[in-house]
């Protein structure tokens, strides 16, 4: 009966303890989960790793078990007891949060606050090669195209990571304020450097003014820029595609104006072609004067000679079988063209060229 007093009087102890202390666990404080999602993986992350952990640790009211603040109880067992059980899931989450292979070699140890101090001696070295590695990082970084946004957080965190492993100060005296002021003016120097050659021109205006601006002001400033651009070239971008559309239309319409391709229901009866009927046909109706006479089998018959013809009857016929002017002449007008070409004739060797035939004789010799 003695024995389940105790424990009961032991789990109302610990059951009582406040929030506030670290002893504490909350029903969510599992030790089958990490507490963050940055995973250790040696001395090329420890400063965000670190952070990262302290920040969770505080969260759950237990760095107290990684910087040697929070003792075991040595006087009371059952504290004692919830001590080590507090102990053992904080190493949990710090074993949870580290590679494979620092796991295998941390895994056999029975402090937090052994393993705290291992890794951050281990690991924690900041030497002139890992600051001169920062600040080339920092000085190389360019936006080489992407957006204002994303250049600006990739440059403040490679800050806040440098920023952390020089520790600057941060009293109030004035020898504070100026090296503080100093290296917000290199901070600045290092953004507008970084911006691609488009902004050159709002770059300037910022370094003409005075005072200067600080490098959140002038992120806003670049970005407000970035904005207006992006607005600015949407839009005439969409100006230019309406306008090739339409000029592409306009373009196939008038090529369908141009040329429409012959009517595949249309068929000539005597030369068996396509897009024509008999009554438009150039073999019979003839050719006109911008096109070319076809040879084959009924010959040039719109450009026929007429050196065998001796009358006028024949050669009205012969000019309106060719119809290459669509004009008709009565007999009466073949006539006097007749008498006007025989005066030519007598007063020089060359006559006009009427109809597309060349006069070089006596009209009476035809």
């Amino acid at each position: 009966m003695g024995d389940k007093s105790e424990s009961s009087n032991n789990e109302t102890l610990v059951s009582k303890l406040d929030i506030s202390n670290p002893l504490y666990l909350h029903p969510s404080d599992s030790s089958t989960f990490s507490i963050i999602n940055v995973k250790l993986k040696g001395t090329e992350n420890y400063g965000v790793w670190a952070n990262a952990m302290k920040l969770a640790l505080q969260v759950k009211n237990k760095v107290g078990f990684i910087n040697g603040k929070c003792l075991k109880s040595t006087n009371d067992e059952v504290l004692a007891s919830h001590w080590d059980r507090c102990n053992s899931i904080v190493l949990t989450w710090i074993l949870n949060s580290v590679c494979d292979e620092l796991y295998a070699g941390q895994v056999y140890s029975e402090s937090a606050f052994d393993v705290w101090e291992e890794l951050r001696d281990t690991y924690d070295k900041v030497d002139g090669s890992i600051i001169f590695g920062m600040y080339q990082n920092i000085n190389s970084l360019t936006q080489n195209g992407s957006s204002v946004s994303d250049y600006y957080h990739k440059l403040s965190t490679m800050w806040k990571q440098l920023d952390a492993m020089l520790q600057l100060p941060s009293c109030s005296c004035q020898a504070s304020k100026s090296f503080n002021d100093f290296n917000t003016l290199i901070k600045l120097m290092q953004f507008l450097m970084g911006l691609d050659d488009a902004y050159q021109p709002v770059r300037t205006n910022l370094l003409t003014r005075d005072p200067l601006p600080s490098v959140k002001a002038a992120f806003s400033i670049i970005s407000r820029e970035e904005s207006h651009r992006n607005a600015n070239g949407s839009s005439k971008t969409q100006t230019q595609n309406v306008g090739f559309v339409a000029k592409t239309n306009q373009f196939q319409d008038t090529k369908k104006g141009i040329y429409r391709g012959p009517n595949p229901n249309l068929k000539c009866t005597h030369c068996n072609k396509i897009g024509h009927t008999i009554e438009r046909c150039f073999e019979i109706v003839g050719y006109p004067q911008i096109s070319k006479p076809r040879t084959g089998k009924f010959g040039n018959q719109g450009t026929k000679s007429f050196s065998n013809n001796s009358n006028g009857s024949n050669f009205g016929k012969a000019n309106a079988s060719s119809n290459s002017n669509n004009v008709s002449l009565t007999p009466d007008q073949i006539s006097r063209l007749l008498g006007l070409l025989g005066d030519k004739t007598d007063e020089g060797p060359q006559a006009p060229n009427l109809g597309g035939f060349t006069h070089k004789e006596n009209p009476g010799d035809w």
